[in-house]
């Protein structure tokens, strides 16, 4: 089965508990507002691949890697793929699996691959900074975080959707030769504030905001 994947990043420590393998879909029909990824938007834009080969990516990061988080682009889009790539993650390491959508929460938890146990955490609902951003694993405080398993609740505090859990925002940058890709949760406005900052060093920056 093929999966339309723009991404595959290591360690990404901004997105859950640990050092991660972050995998981005490609492709995402919701198109919130002031996305962070509008490069995910398109799903042209990005490889297509089989599951196989994407989770054979991610296996030589093992040894390495604390847990795996599937985000976009909209994962949702593509269940039957999502589905494949989940129990291929889930066969080959114990460490928990988070899955951030742009979907509302009561459209995803009777989900197929959601109450087939493939998911630990599950970051729902669409990003609007109207809404605030003081909490945890969102780029806004209307997303809502589901603990779904034993895993889910070892790892991460069940007043998540409460209070913070961790220290103040970081982002992780992996950069390549034409590319600097980010992957964390910025705070509003990050990116004006990224370019003047690099502007002032002589480099001209374009964003996915843009």
């Amino acid at each position: 089965m093929k999966l339309l994947l723009s991404r595959i990043l290591f360690p990404v420590t901004t997105l859950g508990f640990g050092s991660r393998v972050g995998i981005w879909t490609q492709g995402c029909h919701i198109r919130c507002p002031s996305c962070i990824s509008r490069d995910t938007w398109d799903p042209d834009a990005g490889l297509n691949m089989e599951v196989s080969e994407v989770i054979a990516a991610c296996s030589r990061f093992l040894d390495r890697c604390d847990g795996f988080t599937v985000t976009g682009g909209e994962p949702f889009e593509q269940p039957e793929a999502l589905a494949e790539l989940l129990a291929g993650l889930r066969s080959m390491h114990a460490a928990d699996i988070l899955v951030f959508s742009g979907k509302e929460r009561e459209d995803l938890l009777g989900h197929p691959v959601v109450v087939s146990h493939l998911i630990d955490v599950l970051v729902s609902g669409p990003y609007r900074p109207e809404a605030g951003q003081t909490l945890t694993l969102r780029g806004s405080d209307n997303q809502i975080v589901d603990l779904l398993t034993p895993l889910a609740r070892q790892r991460y505090p069940d007043d998540i959707n409460e209070k913070p859990w961790e220290s103040p925002r970081h982002l992780d940058f992996f950069p390549t030769e034409t590319t600097l890709f980010m992957a964390g949760i910025p705070e509003v406005g990050w990116g004006e504030e990224f370019r003047l900052a690099l502007a002032e060093r002589g480099i001209e920056c374009r964003t996915s905001e843009q």
